[in-house]
């Protein structure tokens, strides 16, 4: 036949089609995706079948990873022995398995990313938790394939009792398809397959009680557990894991960040590196220096904070923008009877429980069968014993060893046959095994002869023979109690969970990864504690919170206690009280709206500066706060849908906005207020539609009206006309507070620039029309300045002043007497010659407050 009759055309297509099935289904089935029943895939389960073959238990002596990698490449895996070496490297790393299955000798790599030594260098042996995943196996519980040459035999799956493909997690990818599963712990794993014994019908909710989320060997925490429910129910979601951070304060006050777990496969040498490009570009500010500074006790990163950096906010940043907190998607996709199949966590668990069961069988019948086997032979030795002078005879008569055992078979030793049937016979019959054949009419089987022909002389005596006897018996309760096995299926079953319990008892051991919820998943309000706090911004932009309670009270006209310590040419700007649960909108100069939990401000005693506000929220340099809210629940549907925010610029304009508007926080703040060239925010209020408003400028006039004057408006209006200013270019507006009209005893606090003040009822103000010039505030003079600032005040309210030098003083409301309208007022604090006023708060009496303890000071009246 010629060359060219032998080729035969094929479509290429269809060549191509079904070659690339055949590699497809190859690398799915035979290398990327792990068994279901072991979590094995064949690479790993022949290096330790490999390893098992080379008596290396974790009992023995270490033997050459080259000697490992030869063993395995040339009896059961035909690829690279690099392939075969790095599986067996990384199930010997501890930051790799959270169970390791090798004990490696030698340098192993790091979690710096570092290529362990060459195989020649290194040595290795089984880990003892690699006993259980081999134990059984030469007692037929699995089924074995040949190798690749099919000169061998390897088994298709390890009868493995522990369930590894949960503890230790796998990855791959195939084609079209690939599996990413997350370790566990294994005591809380072995928990939740004995209730799934206990109860196939639990459900995921159920066994999540027991198996709470994945456990890395490397630690770190699991931030939410939507995903990781996700996870337990579809096999699909998202887990988060941080890194353990823990922020230490020295005894000069700096913070510092020491990392001491990461998450799991991630590059610490790789992250250093990381943090470090992050701060030399500036994406992350308020780092001064990082180390690595980890050894052979453990991990340990150290991130050195700056003096006005939080430590909070910089963590924060690292978790956002490096691999200090990481995301895994899960997608458990194993092999389920050599088909790939996406399982949640109970089918898992299910697939683990059957094959279990079907090892625990398979051993059984094995078992059972060697056992009757035995049986058989000592059936035979016990009728040796009893006709032992006629077998001797019998044996020393035979010419061969042949003749010897055609003769015990065929019974040529006894005399009484019918006696010897009536004696042995049911006990024969019981014995008789298809493993042991015995033709009809002999006395003995052949493996019974045999047996009887190799027995040593020391069984002729009487201690021997009871022996066989007890041997025997034991063997009878043994068969009994194998068989129960066999036909029970809940002993199966309690069987399994008993082997499951010991392993639990040998192995397991507590988490290491903890498990914390996500923003959302918890109320932080509830670890929190809810008190009231001083809270003051400068004018350079510092930040902090104070308690109330280590603010002094003094009288009126005192000096004041030093307050908050400012720089040079900083001044407390802003100084206010706020609930620490509260929600805090803060509104710039420019007429931006930013979002701030009070609890997230940096905490500070009163002679402390805070920290930059910057380094809190998103606000540029050349921005100041104007203005804030305190408002309990933003999500309050009932609430923002009815209440109202009113702003106040420097120019006089007046705008009113639902809350509504401001209740979606975004990091960048949005704007709130559109503010017109030449003019800014110095106000905003909460209303709730049915109130007053008055505003006052700093020509000593002020004009009340009532709020449903304002109609609603967007949220990015400039507003209309709220007060007329005079046009000499001088006159702005200072302050705006809104009053409830039913409060008839609510009395308006004016403070001049040069520390004059006065308290004037809130009803000696007429109602008039919104725009217009309004009605005189205060007496303007040389000696009070103009007006500085205005508040609402009541009987049982203090003030607190703050002067630019950061003086601050506390004094009773009730220690100012009301005057009119027309008048200057009485010096409430001493200004030196260069400072000058820069905030007043108003502060609503605790009960635990002491009173004053000086007496009050005399009026001093202009």
């Amino acid at each position: 036949m010629s060359l060219k009759q032998r080729i035969i055309p094929v479509n290429i297509e269809d060549q191509m089609k079904s070659a690339y099935i055949d590699y497809s289904m190859s690398v799915i089935v035979s290398r990327a995706l792990p068994d279901v029943r072991d979590g094995l895939k064949p690479v790993h389960r022949r290096v330790l079948y490999g390893m098992s073959d080379l008596g290396l238990t974790y009992n023995k002596s270490y033997k050459k990873s080259a000697r490992i990698v030869g063993e395995v490449l040339g009896k059961y895996h035909p690829h690279g022995d690099s392939s075969v070496y790095d599986t067996m490297v990384r199930m010997a790393q501890h930051w790799s398995l959270r169970y390791p299955l090798v004990d490696g000798q030698g340098n192993f790599g790091s979690m710096d990313g570092d290529s362990p030594a060459a195989m020649r260098y290194t040595e290795a042996r089984l880990e003892r938790i690699s006993d259980e995943m081999l134990a059984d196996i030469g007692k037929e519980t699995v089924d074995f394939a040949f190798n690749f040459d099919d000169t061998l035999k390897e088994p298709t799956v390890l009868p493995a009792r522990i369930p590894n493909l949960l503890v230790n997690g796998a990855s791959g990818i195939a084609v079209g398809m690939a599996t990413n599963m997350l370790p566990h712990n294994l005591t809380e794993v072995v928990d939740g397959i004995v209730a799934q014994i206990a109860n196939p019908d639990i459900t995921i909710e159920e066994l999540m009680q027991y198996i709470k989320a994945p456990d890395f060997p490397t630690g770190g925490i699991i931030y939410g557990t939507s995903g990781v429910r996700e996870a337990f129910e579809t096999g699909r979601g998202r887990v988060v894991v941080r890194g353990r951070a823990e922020i230490q304060v020295a005894d000069n006050g700096r913070e510092t960040i020491v990392v001491t777990e990461i998450p799991y496969q991630v590059n610490k040498a790789n992250l250093v590196a990381k943090i470090a490009e992050l701060v030399n570009d500036k994406k992350i500010i308020g780092i001064s220096d990082i180390r690595d500074e980890s050894d052979r006790d453990g991990l340990r990163i150290v991130v050195d904070v700056k003096r006005d950096a939080m430590a909070s906010v910089v963590l924060s940043m690292l978790y956002k923008y490096t691999a200090l907190q990481t995301s895994y998607g899960v997608n458990n996709v194993a092999l389920v009877n050599g088909r790939p199949e996406l399982l949640n966590l109970k089918d898992i668990i299910a697939e683990f429980i059957k094959f279990r069961i079907e090892v625990i069988v398979r051993r059984t019948q094995y078992d059972l069968r060697k056992a009757i086997a035995r049986a058989h032979i000592l059936v035979g030795l016990l009728i040796a014993l009893d006709y032992i002078d006629m077998v001797i005879d019998l044996i020393r008569g035979s010419a061969t060893p042949e003749d010897a055992r055609n003769g015990l078979m065929a019974g040529a030793f006894i005399e009484d046959m019918d006696k010897f049937w009536k004696q042995f016979g049911p006990l024969i019959e019981q014995a008789d095994t298809d493993e042991y054949p015995r033709e009809e009419g002999n006395a003995l089987s052949e493996a019974q002869a045999r047996a009887i022909l190799d027995m040593r002389l020391q069984k002729l005596t009487g201690l021997e023979r009871d022996k066989v006897k007890e041997e025997y018996d034991e063997l009878q309760e043994r068969i009994a109690y194998l068989k129960s096995i066999l036909e029970s299926e809940e002993l199966q079953r309690e069987i399994a969970a008993e082997e499951l319990q010991e392993i639990k008892e040998k192995y397991g051991d507590e988490r290491r990864t903890d498990i914390t919820a996500a923003d959302g998943e918890i109320s932080i309000e509830d670890l929190i504690a809810n008190e009231e706090v001083v809270v003051t911004i400068s004018s350079l932009g510092y930040i902090k919170r104070t308690p109330v309670s280590e603010y002094r009270k003094q009288s009126r006209g005192g000096r004041g206690s030093r307050g908050s310590k400012t720089r040079d040419a900083d001044f407390v700007e802003h100084l206010f009280i706020a609930s620490t649960h509260n929600y805090l909108l803060l509104f710039t100069e420019s007429g931006r709206c930013h979002w701030l939990r009070v609890y997230e401000i940096p905490e500070a005693n009163k002679t402390s500066s805070g920290r930059v506000i910057q380094n809190i929220l998103a606000i540029p340099k050349d921005d100041s706060i104007k203005a804030y809210i305190n408002i309990q629940d933003l999500t309050d549907e009932e609430f923002i849908n009815n209440n109202n925010i009113v702003f106040c610029t420097r120019n006089g304009l007046i705008k009113k906005t639902l809350v509504e508007a401001y209740s979606r926080p975004r990091a960048g703040g949005i704007n709130a207020i559109t503010i017109n060239e030449g003019d800014q925010l110095i106000e905003a209020k909460l209303t709730n539609g049915n109130q007053e408003v008055f505003i006052a400028s700093r020509s000593g006039r002020a004009i009340r009206f009532e709020e449903s004057k304002v109609r609603a408006m967007g949220r990015t209006a400039a507003g209309v006309r709220g007060i007329s200013l005079n046009e000499d270019g001088k006159d702005i507006a200072v302050g705006m507070v809104i009053i409830d009209p039913e409060e008839a005893e609510t009395a308006i606090m004016v403070l001049s620039e040069k520390g004059m003040g006065k308290r004037t009822l809130y009803s000696d103000y007429r109602l008039t029309n919104r725009g217009g010039k309004g009605v005189k505030n205060m007496q303007i003079t040389d000696k009070t300045g103009g007006v500085f600032s205005i508040k609402a005040v009541s009987e049982d309210s203090d003030l607190m002043i703050t002067t630019r030098d950061g003086i601050v003083i506390r004094m009773a409301v009730s220690d100012i007497r009301v005057m009119g309208r027309a008048t200057q007022g009485v010096r409430l604090i001493k200004l030196d010659k260069h400072d000058e006023m820069a905030d007043i708060a108003v502060i609503h009496k605790s009960e635990d407050e002491d009173e004053p303890t000086t007496p009050p000071a005399f009026d001093e009246e202009e």
